[in-house]
C-alpha cells in the first residue's frame, strides 16, 4: 500500500460539491481493489485527513465521524 496510490484514489473521486467521508471512502477502495491495491477503510481515512490538513482536499465536521461530515476538491 502506497500513500500516492490511496491519494490518487481519493482525488480521483472527490469531487468540487460536497460528498460524505465515508462515500468518498467506499469509492475510493472499490477503485483501488480494481487496480489490486489494498487498502483498509482507516488506512484511506487517514489519508483524507492528511489530504485534508494539506489543503488538497476541504472538510467540514468532524472528518473522523465519516457518515456527519463531508469534503470536497477545493474550488
Amino acid at each position: 500500500m502506497s500513500a500516492e496510490a490511496i491519494d490518487a484514489a481519493i482525488l480521483g473521486v472527490a469531487m468540487a460539491r460536497w460528498q460524505k467521508t465515508a462515500m468518498i471512502i467506499v469509492k475510493s477502495q472499490e477503485n483501488l481493489r480494481a487496480s489490486k491495491v489494498e487498502a483498509s477503510y482507516d488506512d484511506i481515512a487517514e489519508r483524507i485527513y492528511a489530504l485534508a490538513s494539506q489543503g488538497r482536499l476541504e472538510g467540514q465536521g468532524d472528518l473522523t465521524l465519516w457518515r456527519h461530515s463531508e469534503v470536497r476538491l477545493p474550488g
